[in-house]
Formats: C-alpha cells, sequence, structure tokens
C-alpha cells in the first residue's frame, strides 16, 4: 500500500483519563495527494474529530467522527459523481509490551485480548485509522443518479437458448 498522506502523531503518554478531543483535517494542499492516494478525481473535504481516552496504564479509547467529499467518475458515463461520506471509528488501543524471544529479538505481546488494536509504542498516529476506514468508505463502483447499462446492441436476434430443446421434451409428456 501506498505511503499514507496524511499524518498526524499523538503522544498517547501525556493523555489523562479525562481525555482529549483532536481535530484531524486535511489541507486544500494536501487534497490532490489524498485524492491519488485513494484513487479517486478529487477530494474536496476530509475531517474528523478524534476523541482519546486513556483506560489503563496501557489501554486507550480511541473513538472518531470522518466526514469527507470525494468526486469520481461514474462507471457507466465517466461523469463526475460527488459523494459524501461520514463514518463512526471506535477502537481500542492496547501498548503490547515488548518480550525477547528464543532469539533475543524484541517483538510484541498480544496477550489474551483479540478485539483491541495492538500498537507498538505511545506515539500513535491518529490519521492512520481515519484513513483507513476512508477507503472503506468509498464506493468502488459509483453511477450518476439515473444512469444504467445498456449493451450494446448488434441488431440480430439473439442466440436461441441451447436449453429450449428441453422444453420441447417436457411438453411431449
Amino acid at each position: 500500500m501506498k505511503d499514507n498522506p496524511l499524518q498526524r502523531n499523538f503522544n498517547l503518554n501525556d493523555l489523562t483519563q479525562a481525555g482529549s478531543d483532536v481535530t484531524v483535517a486535511a489541507t486544500p494542499e494536501q487534497f490532490p495527494a489524498l485524492a491519488q492516494w485513494a484513487d479517486v478525481t478529487k477530494v474536496t473535504r476530509w475531517d474528523a474529530v478524534v476523541r482519546l481516552k486513556r483506560l489503563a496504564t496501557n489501554r486507550f479509547s480511541y473513538v472518531a467522527d470522518l466526514v469527507a467529499e470525494v468526486v469520481q467518475p461514474c462507471v457507466v458515463t465517466l461523469d463526475p459523481v460527488k459523494s459524501h461520506l461520514k463514518r463512526h471509528i471506535e477502537r481500542e488501543l492496547h501498548l503490547a509490551p515488548k518480550i525477547p524471544d528464543e532469539a533475543g529479538e524484541l517483538t510484541l505481546s498480544a496477550g489474551d485480548d483479540e478485539a483491541p488494536e495492538i500498537i507498538d509504542n505511545l506515539h500513535f498516529d491518529l490519521a492512520g485509522p481515519l484513513l483507513e476506514e476512508f477507503l472503506l468508505a468509498i464506493d468502488p463502483y459509483p453511477r450518476k443518479r439515473g444512469a444504467a447499462f445498456a449493451p450494446p446492441s448488434s441488431g440480430e436476434p439473439p442466440p436461441e437458448n441451447p436449453f429450449a430443446i428441453l422444453k420441447t421434451l417436457k411438453d411431449r409428456e
């Protein structure tokens, strides 16, 4: 996958239990790189509010609301299609301890929890989860309202159905 076009690092060590609200937004200068990264024609808006809370020494809550506007070509007409995207994101982040393996290399220990996202340090990129959800929200087959695909007509009658002979056998009974 291509490098993220947007980063917003936050030191989770500075977070209190009261939490913090952080705005993560792309500037108009960043819109072209974001559009190229997401493989859309244009991005005209991309912003989010991320609410962070410390749940424990090594656990954090990440809740965000992302709003974006993109322009893509219609899969039928190739006319521009504007889309308004909204995503609500909730994740729990766990700082996993690094423990040496048999070779002496430091590796992450996932522990018993399967659902939380495991992070390896307290400097976390707040834009990472937003960009993941942004890609998931984009319609892979955008259509202009009222656009319908009609296969080209060759002017010849359609070929006879190869199973038509079975109908005649059924009619004989």
